[in-house]
């Protein structure tokens, strides 16, 4: 079943803001995750990680709901099928990975922002605090990746796809033939 014309332009633009939002939130928060790395400078490192939870609490995990509700809403809605091509399963589960990382990553963000938060943390202690470039370079790279995938849509369709172009390529054939 397929989306009305509008409904799927309203959809695919709800998508690719909510995609492409989470990308821009996770370059900043990579900026921020940079500077806890790099800085000697406690206020600025406290500065830096009350940011960062801000950032994945307000913007990240809600862009990364939004992305995966809107990217599943997409392939069910469109031609291109949830199960159809290996490119839409290869972004869905790149996006739920993502998504799970991040769910649980955030976690630790705010028990860090918390920290943080604390006046009575120590500048020792503020400095010692350890930076996520892991998780936010590795998302930030995943994130392309499904990007650059969405894009370029490579050919391939899965065993599931191969079946459906053969029905479709039948109740065609028929139909052409009942024409005649």
């Amino acid at each position: 079943m397929t989306m009305p014309p509008r409904v799927r332009k309203f959809a695919l633009a709800t998508h690719l803001t909510s995609s492409v939002g989470w990308i821009g939130a996770v370059a900043a928060y990579l900026a921020l995750d940079l500077t806890v790395a790099a800085s000697h400078d406690p206020q600025l490192v406290r500065a830096a990680w009350l940011a960062m939870g801000l950032v994945v609490s307000s913007a990240i995990v809600p862009l990364a709901l939004a992305s995966l509700v809107t990217g599943l809403l997409m392939s069910l809605g469109t031609k291109w099928g949830l199960f159809r091509h290996w490119w839409v399963l290869t972004s869905l589960l790149l996006t739920i990975v993502a998504t799970l990382v991040l769910l649980s990553e955030s976690g630790v963000v705010s028990r860090i922002a918390a920290v943080a938060a604390d006046p009575t943390t120590s500048d020792e202690q503020l400095l010692a605090l350890p930076p996520t470039l892991l998780h936010s370079v590795g998302g930030l790279v995943v994130l392309l990746a499904v990007q650059v995938l969405n894009v370029y849509k490579p050919q391939g369709v899965t065993p599931y796809g191969w079946r459906k172009q053969q029905e479709e390529r039948r109740r065609h054939e028929l139909r052409t033939a009942a024409v005649r």
